[in-house]
């Protein structure tokens, strides 16, 4: 199926030029819609057959991810855009399935340039963290190219490794560490690979690069700030004898926040580290007591490894009164709602949806004060 979207009919109908009867092309049967009773019952079926339930709620959203592919033949959308939203679909149920293989590890995406040498401060830096985060049990995930990419992977060694590639003209393949790795995927589209670095870190660490490093610098600040990512810490680190970073970070005070580009609170979404070891023990801190979070509507639901004191709830809720937009904080268990980490206590409140570099404040908050 093609279209061609800069096609134009040089000599439209009109109104009233109407053609004679015979000259009508014979008429068709109008097509069915995409959601038509009997297609969503075909689809139900090919769902049971498969081994799935129409009627959960997972069921349901497969049924909804077919009727939007059946819905793009009426929609006679050009082969290209096809052949987009097909691979895009394809990179990320791969994914998802190798990443699926190991649900219980946290993960820390690495990001840096390709063009670090080997015995440079930088590369030698990203060697020492990742190594100390795979001592802690975590597993990394860089762009298995050479440079940082590389030096991430070769602290952890390859079992606690995943490789995140793009297809590019001069990065045709894996470094050594990762290639033929089982957890080595290949991508052919930026968002589809910046997707996975982002829903599966539980932390991203950041080492001087160039454009594609400040990309992915940006993109994971404003996925944060805007809320539309997880919380999670963002460590700025580098080799010893360099200021990239701080450089960088006067540039975000001089020229963003002096200009009301940025709030103030949205520098607490990144930590600049001054070793690999802080860089680690900061992201430590972040899961002392705080373990992840969710809404259900409005409600930012804190899941915590301990139950705070009332007293520490009270002080944090006179703290952080901006950021609730209706009633206060309250200890509880589990929505109704919720299917995981059922035995967590939580704090939750009635979030205003904004200031999310307070939200990063409260997290730290939560982190300084004892289990009740």
């Amino acid at each position: 199926m093609t279209h061609d979207p800069h096609r134009q009919e040089l000599n439209p109908a009109t109104s009233s030029s109407t053609p004679a009867e015979a000259d009508t092309p014979p008429e068709t049967p109008s097509q069915r819609k995409a959601d038509h009773p009997e297609i969503v019952e075909r689809l139900n079926q090919t769902i049971r057959e498969v081994g799935g339930d129409p009627e959960s709620f997972d069921g349901r959203l497969v049924r909804e991810l077919l009727t939007v592919g059946l819905k793009l033949i009426p929609d006679g959308r050009h082969t290209g855009e096809l052949k987009l939203i097909a691979a895009a679909v394809k990179e990320l149920r791969y994914a998802y399935r190798v990443f699926g293989q190991y649900p219980d590890r946290y993960k820390v995406s690495i990001f840096g340039s390709a063009r670090t040498p080997s015995d440079h401060p930088d590369y030698i830096a990203a060697v020492e963290f990742s190594r100390l985060m795979a001592q802690r049990e975590w597993m990394v995930i860089t762009g298995a190219g050479d440079g940082i990419m590389k030096a991430g992977h070769e602290g952890p060694g390859r079992e606690a490794s995943f490789g995140v590639a793009i297809r590019l003209p001069f990065e045709t393949t894996a470094n050594e560490v990762i290639a033929g790795d089982e957890k080595l995927i290949h991508f052919r589209y930026f968002f589809t690979r910046k997707l996975m670095f982002l829903s599966q870190a539980d932390a991203v660490v950041l080492f001087p690069g160039g454009f594609g490093t400040m990309d992915e610098a940006y993109e994971t600040l404003t996925l944060v700030q805007t809320g539309k990512a997880s919380m999670i810490p963002i460590v700025l680190l580098e080799g010893k004898g360099s200021d990239y970073w701080e450089q960088w970070d006067e540039f975000a005070s001089t020229r963003l926040l002096s200009r009301g580009l940025i709030s103030p609170e949205d520098r607490s979404l990144y930590h600049i580290a001054n070793s690999p070891e802080e860089a680690a023990e900061h992201i430590d801190r972040f899961y002392r007591n705080y373990h992840s979070s969710r809404y259900v509507r409005d409600d930012l639901i804190i899941r915590l490894k301990n139950r705070l004191r009332d007293e520490d709830v009270e002080r944090l809720e006179e703290e952080f009164r901006v950021l609730i937009k209706r009633g206060g904080f309250s200890q509880r268990g589990p929505y109704d709602v919720e299917d995981e980490n059922l035995d967590l206590p939580r704090l939750a409140f009635t979030h205003t949806r904004y200031k999310f570099g307070m939200v990063r404040q409260l997290i730290d908050r939560i982190n300084e004060c004892e289990p009740a």
